[in-house]
């Protein structure tokens, strides 16, 4: 195997374990979240199940610090760098896409919201096991697969995750655009309730001017309209409005609102958790976590 093949091969092995632990993490993250939420969600950035964050930061911790035998200073030192790529991380998404895609402001000993404490204690858990127990098992296994097929399953790999990077940067395109056009139709939508409501009081302002009688009869029946209207009135239009959100929206964008419940943006914070309500109106809540 000539020097360049060698190369080849190890930037493989490194592709392939980046891959498998994104999608540990990925099983990781959309247990913990789906327990917060108290409903199925499926985590992660991509439409793949990974969550590519794990994998960069456990085979990157495995590589830097191999040679560090102390489980207390492997400890510190997985979950300072391990927050430090969660800071950039955050920091780099929201620059590429206007918002905030995880929130740890509600967490004690944060900063900036980016990374908090028990986030930081957690990863230097992982880095201990990661590096002294989980990472020689899985070279372990890697090397006793026949060097063909680590060809072959790394470019089946790698051409599924440049398939699904372009599809998922495609279906976020112009997503805060959506968003402002659905806060002018969700507009468009108050301006008629209220329009229709302003209809139904002259209706029967004019009929109590009729006569004492006639009056009478108009606020009874005005008593009785406003509280079937208080009732059921609202449900028709905030039925349209999840319709035409359903349809302002791509799948992905709508599976991002799902999969991220402290996504976010800071121009319309108010706008996307009012859509997020609408597209989801059984979810808990705002959650916990990425």
């Amino acid at each position: 195997m000539t020097g360049l093949s060698h190369l080849l091969l190890e930037f493989e092995y490194i592709f392939l374990w980046v891959m498998l632990y994104s999608f540990l993490g990925w099983v990781y993250e959309s247990i913990v979240v789906s327990i917060q939420e108290r409903r199925p969600i499926n985590r992660g950035f991509l439409m793949g199940p990974i969550c590519p964050i794990y994998g960069v930061g456990a085979v990157g911790g495995a590589l830097a610090l191999s040679q560090l035998h102390n489980p207390v200073a492997l400890f510190l030192v997985g979950a300072l760098l391990a927050s430090v790529l969660e800071y950039l991380t955050s920091w780099v998404m929201e620059k590429l896409f206007d918002a905030r895609w995880w929130d740890y402001s509600q967490f004690r000993f944060n900063i900036n919201g980016r990374v908090c404490l028990l986030g930081a204690v957690i990863f230097g858990v992982f880095a201990v096991v990661v590096v002294r127990w989980t990472q020689p098992l899985v070279v372990t296994f890697t090397d006793r697969v026949p060097v063909p097929a680590v060809h072959a399953i790394a470019g089946v790999v790698f051409l599924l995750l440049a398939v699904d990077l372009a599809v998922t940067l495609a279906g976020m395109k112009g997503f805060m655009e959506r968003v402002e056009r659905f806060g002018q139709i969700a507009a468009e939508y108050g301006v008629a309730a209220r329009r229709t409501a302003r209809r139904t009081v002259d209706e029967y302002a004019s009929k109590a001017g009729e006569s004492i009688n006639a009056g009478r009869q108009a606020v009874g029946a005005a008593v009785s309209d406003a509280t079937r209207t208080l009732a059921a009135g609202p449900q028709v239009p905030l039925s349209r409005l999840r319709d035409r959100a359903a349809e302002l929206f791509t799948a992905q964008q709508r599976r991002m609102l799902n999969a991220f419940p402290e996504f976010t943006s800071f121009d319309h914070r108010e706008l996307i958790d009012q859509l997020r309500e609408i597209l989801n109106p059984n979810r808990r809540g705002r959650g916990k976590g990425k």
